[in-house]
C-alpha cells in the first residue's frame, strides 16, 4: 500500500529545492535523509508555509532548519493494524516506512482510506449480487 521509493532530500538542500522537488513529484512532503540514508526528518508543504513563508524565511533556508524531527514512523515489518494505531495515536497524515532506519516508502492516510474503500467494495459486491438475485426471482 505504501508509495515506494520515497522522495528524499538532504538536510543541506534549500527550501526552494525541496519545494521544487515536491512540485515535480506532485507530493506534499519529502523525507530528509543523511549521507548514509538514515532518516533525519520530514519536510511537508505545511512546514514550508508555517515555518518558512509565514515568517519571511527566504527560499535559500536549509531544509534542516524547517523540517519536523523526530518523525513518527512504522517499520517495514509492521502490519497494517500497527499503521492504523500509529496514525490514530500520533495524529499525523504521513508515516515513513523504515527498514533499519532507512526510509523505503511512505504510507499516507489516503492510502489507508483507499484500502478501507476497497475492502468495503470487496465485501459489498457479493452481498449486492445476492440481493439482486433475490429480487429478480
Amino acid at each position: 500500500m505504501m508509495t515506494a521509493p520515497p522522495v528524499t532530500v538532504g538536510p543541506t538542500a534549500t527550501a526552494f529545492e525541496a519545494a521544487l522537488r515536491m512540485e515535480q513529484e506532485a507530493i506534499g512532503c519529502v523525507l530528509v535523509t543523511d549521507r548514509d540514508g538514515q532518516l533525519c526528518g520530514i519536510l511537508t508543504d505545511r512546514d514550508l508555509t508555517l515555518r518558512g513563508l509565514a515568517h519571511g524565511v527566504d527560499y535559500g533556508r536549509l531544509v534542516a532548519d524547517l523540517m519536523t524531527a523526530p518523525v513518527t514512523t512504522v517499520g517495514a515489518d509492521d502490519d497494517l493494524d500497527t499503521a492504523y494505531r500509529t496514525f490514530r495515536s500520533a495524529g499525523v497524515r504521513r508515516l515513513p516506512v523504515l527498514d533499519d532506519g532507512r526510509p523505503i516508502g511512505m504510507l499516507t492516510v489516503d492510502d489507508l482510506l483507499r484500502d478501507v474503500v476497497q475492502r468495503l467494495f470487496d465485501l459489498l459486491i457479493p452481498v449486492s449480487r445476492s440481493v439482486l438475485r433475490e429480487n429478480v426471482v
